[in-house]
């Protein structure tokens, strides 16, 4: 099925770093729709942390979100996270990823991320449970974008200078299409 939308663009990043407010900016400046985040639904649903076993629904559930919103999109589709995220925090958590999602992952890239900085306080909220280790993880998600050799923008600073380099990364990005 091929989507309406001509460009997927993906917050990208650890957690606590404005991935879903930025995502809402975003839709409303480009007046197109965003998919939320389905990890954080499925987690909230079964009240209990992830494991492995988790992994595939997680990432069937964010296609399905995208697949969903995409027939409302304009010309972008902006995601709170995709399933290269879901990947991402498998190796994190499990230390593996299904093979599954691989594949799944090699076929879904985003056209462009924008990658989260973590120079925002963390804030806990139930779900969230590394704010030790967000220079780690920070680095295991750019690492993933340079290896996959993905377009993407660094977005850093404050609430209003995350979405004024967000919109500059879109805007210079949708110039070249």
């Amino acid at each position: 099925m091929s989507a309406p939308y001509s460009l997927k663009v993906v917050l990208f990043g650890p957690e606590s770093t404005g991935k879903t407010t930025l995502a809402g900016q975003l839709a409303a400046h480009y007046q197109t729709v965003w998919v939320p985040e389905f990890s954080r639904f499925y987690q909230e649903q079964k009240g209990a942390g992830c494991n492995l076993e988790d992994v595939i629904p997680i990432a069937e559930g964010q296609l399905q979100w995208e697949a969903e919103a995409s027939v409302r999109a304009s010309r972008l589709l902006i995601c709170d996270t995709d399933i290269l995220e879901t990947k991402v925090y498998s190796q994190i958590y499990n230390g593996t990823c299904p093979p599954w999602l691989l594949r799944m992952v090699q076929g879904n890239p985003g056209d462009l991320y924008l990658l989260t900085d973590i120079d925002l306080p963390w804030v806990p909220d139930g779900i969230r449970d590394r704010p030790h280790q967000r220079e780690e993880i920070y680095r295991q998600f750019k690492a993933e974008l340079e290896e996959r050799n993905l377009p993407f923008a660094t977005i850093s600073g404050d609430s209003a200078a995350r979405l004024q380099k967000a919109i500059r990364a879109v805007d210079e990005f949708l110039k070249k299409e």
